[in-house]
């Protein structure tokens, strides 16, 4: 099957636009590209317009016909590059996801399984990668890679972003400023300790805004060399508050809950049971609108100082925030509101504008398709994919196979109900869980997870081949999921090993 859609209209305009300034720097796109990753927190994926165009109605209005924040700039990038509509978090919570993209690696080898746990010292980052390669590198807003401090400012562990002056640690402040001893959380409480207070924020102080400012304060400062920066804005995650005028731009929308919130809840898993409830979008959509106008401030930056066509964009989002569907709030679990996050690429020397990507991939793929995408060698420890083929080619390359591993949080199998390990495709979601039985969604059939066909005979095939493909990827990568006596036993019913 094709997987590319050519989105033809306005890309003559479009390109001229994004090629301004920048004729006489041609040999710069080819040899050594700038790269800048702008990745958002607890994103839900449906909230951008270039997804919602990609689903039908009932999938893309999950909040109500009438319920939608528009994202014109995060839609640019779509519309003038490439958009993954199935880009999974290899662990659909903070630092797992964020440790996966980073290096390459499983979580289990970084050994990020989940939350405030320190990523290995010997760990090479794309960054690093690129810093060795002669690229100025640095780094603005949340982090959660260096253990347990909150802010915890400029962590000492840099792993290849040289100038990490605007990294913290943890933590989503909502107000920051510039001090002559550095950068610190401006909003206080009583005892003079950093707090999420948003009241006095303005364009300056906001997080977001402060962050995306400092992002085109490098971008300026290293237009003659080629750079790399990661910017990650603590926002959309809670708490849902933002700066004026967002918290209200989006107050007299009628925002329902999700037709799965009002699902029965017998037979599920322990990971899809009820847990938390229908928030309204208000102040979620107002941070989304806040980011996106920040998006554009940061591209209307590459534009004036002559960088777009050489300066490969990724937009992205650690892991997704159910916001109601399945009568659930935040993450951690397979499903897609949850697993599923937005990946943007783009880049006019290698990609047609409006490529769409349908291959199931995840975080552990960035490193090794990046670097692809620019030409440059990898360390050889990543365990991803070099999936660069697949943005470049009207095919998928011979051999390519349309699967991608995602896992839930914890050191060992059977700690508890998030230690599930799933096989993702364009199609299907097989997940395997200690306690529960494996479930299989058909995603063409039923876009609302709501049907488990893992015992349906029609579905025999599909699992074999998917269950096998866990199998080898435990074995390949040291997942000690697949040593679980009971995921053990349902992978060799279907196996035969």
């Amino acid at each position: 099957m094709n997987r590319r859609d050519f989105l033809k209209a306005g890309i003559g305009t479009s390109l001229a636009l994004s090629m301004g300034g920048a004729v006489g720097q041609a040999a710069r796109s080819a040899a050594s590209p700038n790269l800048l990753v702008i990745q958002t927190d607890e994103h839900n994926f449906r909230t951008l317009g270039c997804y919602r165009k990609t689903l039908p109605p009932e999938q893309a209005f999950v909040w109500g016909p009438d319920s939608v924040v528009e994202t014109p700039h995060i839609d640019w990038l779509a519309g003038h590059g490439a958009l993954c509509t199935s880009f999974y978090a290899t662990t659909p919570v903070c630092s797992p996801s964020r440790a996966a993209f980073v290096s390459g690696r499983y979580p289990q080898n970084t050994p990020v399984v989940t939350n405030n746990i320190p990523m290995d010292d010997d760990i090479v980052t794309f960054a690093e990668i690129l810093r060795r390669q002669g690229y100025a590198t640095g780094y603005a807003g949340k982090w959660h890679l260096d253990g347990t401090g909150k802010p915890q400012w400029a962590p000492q562990r840099t792993f290849g972003f040289e100038d990490n002056r605007y990294m913290f640690n943890r933590g989503h402040w909502k107000q920051l400023e510039d001090t002559p001893s550095g950068p610190r959380v401006k909003a206080r409480n009583a005892k003079g300790q950093p707090s999420y207070d948003v009241t006095g924020a303005d364009e300056e102080s906001f997080t977001t805004d402060f962050l995306a400012d400092r992002t085109v304060d490098f971008i300026e400062a290293h237009r003659g060399k080629p750079f790399c920066y990661m910017v990650s804005f603590p926002d959309p995650h809670g708490p849902d508050t933002v700066r004026r005028p967002y918290d209200t731009m989006y107050a007299d929308q009628h925002h329902e809950a999700p037709r799965t919130y009002h699902k029965a809840t017998d037979p599920l898993p322990s990971w899809g049971q009820p847990n938390g409830q229908f928030l309204t979008m208000t102040r979620y959509y107002g941070m989304v609108k806040c980011i996106d106008d920040n998006v554009g401030k940061v591209l209307g930056a590459l534009r004036s100082g002559g960088m777009m066509s050489h300066t490969i964009i990724v937009f992205t989002c650690d892991h997704g925030d159910l916001r109601g569907e399945h009568h659930r709030q935040n993450k951690g679990v397979p499903y897609e509101g949850s697993a599923k996050v937005p990946f943007i690429v783009y880049y006019p020397d290698r990609i047609v504008p409006g490529t769409i990507v349908r291959e199931a991939l995840s975080c552990v793929d960035f490193l090794p398709t990046v670097l692809g995408l620019m030409g440059v060698a990898t360390a050889g420890r990543e365990e991803g994919r070099d999936a660069s083929a697949l943005f470049t080619a009207p095919t998928p390359p011979a051999g390519w196979k349309d699967v991608a591993f995602i896992r839930g949080t914890g050191r060992q199998a059977g700690q508890n109900d998030m230690n599930w390990l799933a096989a993702v495709t364009k199609r299907y979601k097989l997940i395997y869980a200690p306690n529960d039985e494996p479930w299989l969604f058909d995603l063409e059939r039923d876009p609302d997870e709501l049907i488990n066909v893992y015992r349906h005979p029609g579905y025999r095939d599909v699992v074999r081949s998917l269950a096998t493909d866990i199998l080898k990827y435990g074995q390949a990568h040291d997942d000690p999921r697949i040593d679980h006596p009971n995921i053990r036993a349902y992978l060799a019913e279907v196996t035969g090993s």
